[in-house]
């Protein structure tokens, strides 16, 4: 590893939202001289370089890890060859449903002397501005090192939490990773209220964002958990209660919000299959 830099150098296949966005943070925080494959063309800054192929890395370049950002369905195409050039270099995978096993077979395939050591990670869309979060899971084989350079990647764009575990890594898919899409959900949801009680749209966007946003910003620093900071803001027989009686009944939020992330949580173990 480059001791000059602060994170470890990786080769990312795969430069999509999510990928694009942790390389913007690891950019950002002083990333070793790393490569990008993806069949898209990316400027990047120096001494970083872009490939759109394998045979495109330059011959001497050996990462500290691999950062494996593809979607799940597109990641065979890939692992074998990585396999070949890379085959003791560790993989971090942030895929969703691809178990260790799975990934660890898929990269051993066109080379059995390949010797995986395979991380798997789970980031959300909030890395984009360092605010992510990232549940991570290790296999027995990963060093406490190489636990170290996924630590240090994925805190440069957010917060981190291992579990110990591999099937809770689609739990953490279904709170974390696609828990962004709940939240604009409600944002969206909320803006549309607004307007149908009257409001200017623009002035609903603002109060729906900025309202979610300054929550958020509380419960973060706060101390207090979730549910305390709700009673706070409850008054009885006022109309934060009134709506909350809606909310909370129990075929609305109670109900619905399991059964989503359950549903989530089902979808990212058919994605191992």
């Amino acid at each position: 590893m480059n001791t000059t830099s602060l994170l470890p150098s990786v080769l990312l296949v795969g430069c999509g939202k999510m990928g694009g966005a942790m390389l913007e943070g690891w950019i950002r925080h002083g990333l070793a001289p790393s490569v990008v494959m993806d069949r898209h063309d990316h400027t990047l800054p120096a001494p970083h370089q872009h490939a759109r192929t394998l045979a495109d890395i330059p011959a001497d370049f050996t990462p500290d890890i691999i950062i494996l950002a593809v979607k799940p369905q597109k990641a065979d195409e890939v692992l074998g060859e990585l396999g070949q050039r890379f085959p003791t270099t560790p993989l971090l995978s942030v895929m969703a449903g691809r178990t260790v096993e799975n990934l660890a077979q898929r990269f051993s395939e066109a080379n059995s002397a390949a010797k995986p050591t395979i991380i798997r990670a789970m980031p959300n869309t909030p890395c984009a501005i360092g605010a992510g979060i990232s549940g991570l899971y290790a296999a027995p084989t990963v060093t406490d090192q190489q636990k170290q350079y996924c630590d240090q990647l994925l805190q440069a764009v957010g917060e981190t939490v291992w579990v110990e575990q591999e099937d809770l890594i689609d739990s953490v898919t279904a709170v974390s990773g696609s828990g962004p899409a709940y939240v604009f959900l409600l944002a969206e949801l909320m803006e549309k209220a607004g307007v149908e009680q009257g409001l200017p749209a623009e002035t609903a966007r603002k109060l729906a964002r900025r309202t979610i946003f300054g929550a958020g910003a509380l419960m973060d620093q706060s101390p207090l958990d979730a549910a305390e900071l709700r009673t706070r803001v409850t008054s009885p027989g006022g109309t934060t209660a009134a709506a909350l009686a809606v909310l909370m009944a129990p075929d609305a939020w109670p109900a619905t919000v399991s059964e989503a992330i359950q549903a989530a949580a089902r979808r990212a173990k058919e994605l191992s299959s």
